[in-house]
């Protein structure tokens, strides 16, 4: 068997990018069909892009570990969300300080806080916060306050 020479191994190369090419807006169409969406998926809530209201973590008011968390849904202002969009995002507050959240696109929370450690709600972000803290305040962001 003789080997392939560089235009055979270049077409093959070609082909097969052009098939992996035309197969994924059928795979797009079969996991929209599924009930899933391609487009925004991890956008969590969004109210401008239809979220449903099961996206949107519920409000908590609580003293935990000696320090006062609260947060609630908000709606921003134009580009007030992350990515320039506009819609829903979440306050998180700690003794009144504004603690700054943000929605990953795979649904987990992150904080300015400890940005590494991602947590399942924003009310799990804060009390990761207040133990991270350790009794320290928390210093407002340039910018923000």
């Amino acid at each position: 068997m003789s080997r392939p020479d560089r235009r055979q191994v270049l077409r093959g190369g070609a082909l097969a990018l052009v098939g992996a090419a035309l197969a994924t807006p059928a795979a797009v169409a079969a996991s929209r069909a599924a009930g899933g969406s391609a487009s925004h998926a991890g956008h969590g809530a969004h109210g401008a892009h239809g979220s449903h209201a099961s996206d949107v973590p519920e409000a908590f008011d609580e003293v935990y570990l000696g320090r006062h968390i609260e947060g609630w849904p908000s709606a921003e202002g134009p580009g007030g969300g992350h990515g320039g969009h506009e819609g829903m995002a979440f306050t998180v507050r700690v003794d009144n300080d504004d603690l700054h959240v943000m929605q990953n696109a795979d649904s987990t929370w992150i904080s300015v806080v400890n940005h590494y450690e991602t947590h399942a709600s924003p009310r799990a972000v804060a009390r990761a916060a207040v133990r991270e803290l350790n009794g320290s305040d928390l210093v407002v962001m340039a910018g923000t306050g």
